[in-house]
């Protein structure tokens, strides 16, 4: 009977929300955290997501980040990116800031801020980042050694799914296998060539997963989950469409300006022949109404010459 069941695509970022962002699914969050991060979390809070499947009653979805609080005193914002947009770093930055700053209340300490981490899923390549690996870690360092974080309270990872194929290497095992449920959640990774303590390790890692898999196919069930999700759909292709049309606006209007340029260049490159050929005609005796009947300049233009 589960296999009959379509399931909605975990990139989908309303999806995404509800499968990660949820109180009850802290134990999955947690694992998929432990495996970005490559930390260990003893602690993982949820509360301050908005359950969309429950208090969505229109299309206007608002904010689909997953926020969570971990180990007690640390801020995790995920997005899951599948629409088009240009200008992702530097909301990844602004999200930062954002998340830095609620982290105290008015007139606290700056003691009291606490540490901060965005993480941004994108389904495609990250434009200014072509040439790096699927995973990215950034943090603020001194720039002439690299040697010295001026602090540990920023971090934004950044993972691109379109480079997972060429990157295989460069991923964890386990990482890698969240990854693989997300760009294909039917697909089921294996533990192959392992040894005995990382079988052990990656098969509590898959059992996560299953769990994960599991919730994916209770939600894909949810006919309000399923609504959501249309409404998502549809604004997507939307929102990518516009970009589209702007895009080639913008092209067409660079085409355009081009075309309007080199017009000019090739009248003042016309123009600046029929000086010179009467400039000639000129030092050659012919006549100012003779050249005038050859170039078309005025007899003031020839003059000058």
């Amino acid at each position: 009977m589960k296999e009959s069941i379509k399931l909605l695509s975990p990139k989908l970022d309303v999806v995404f929300q509800a499968l990660f962002g949820e109180e009850g699914s802290e134990r999955i969050t947690k694992a998929f955290l432990e495996k970005i991060l490559d930390t260990t979390i003893d602690t993982i809070d949820l509360n301050q997501n908005v359950i969309l499947r429950r208090d969505k009653k229109d299309e206007k979805l608002g904010v689909l980040d997953v926020l969570a609080k971990i180990n007690k005193n640390e801020n995790v914002d995920i997005e899951m990116q599948i629409a088009e947009n240009e200008n992702i770093l530097d909301r990844m930055v602004y999200y930062w800031s954002r998340l830095y700053v609620r982290s105290i209340k008015k007139k606290e300490d700056y003691t009291k801020l606490e540490k901060s981490i965005v993480i941004l899923i994108s389904n495609k390549k990250v434009k200014g980042l072509e040439e790096l690996e699927c995973h990215t870690e950034w943090k603020i360092y001194e720039d002439k050694y690299k040697k010295k974080i001026l602090t540990d309270k920023f971090e934004i990872h950044i993972i691109e799914l379109e480079k997972i194929k060429n990157n295989i290497n460069s991923v964890s095992d386990g990482l890698l296998d969240w990854l693989a449920f997300l760009q294909n959640p039917k697909t089921e990774r294996g533990i192959e060539n392992m040894d005995s303590k990382d079988s052990t390790e990656r098969m509590k890692n898959l059992e996560i997963i299953e769990e994960a898999r599991e919730k994916l196919r209770k939600l894909s069930e949810d006919p309000q989950m399923q609504q959501l999700a249309w409404w998502r759909e549809k604004g997507i292709y939307e929102e990518n469409e516009r970009i589209s049309r702007e895009k080639k606006i913008e092209e067409g209007e660079k085409r355009l300006e081009e075309g309007e340029k080199r017009l000019e260049e090739g009248k003042k490159e016309l123009e600046d022949e029929k000086k010179e050929f009467a400039k000639r005609l000129k030092e050659g005796g012919i006549s100012i109404e003779e050249i005038i009947k050859y170039t078309h300049l005025t007899k003031e233009e020839i003059e000058k010459l």
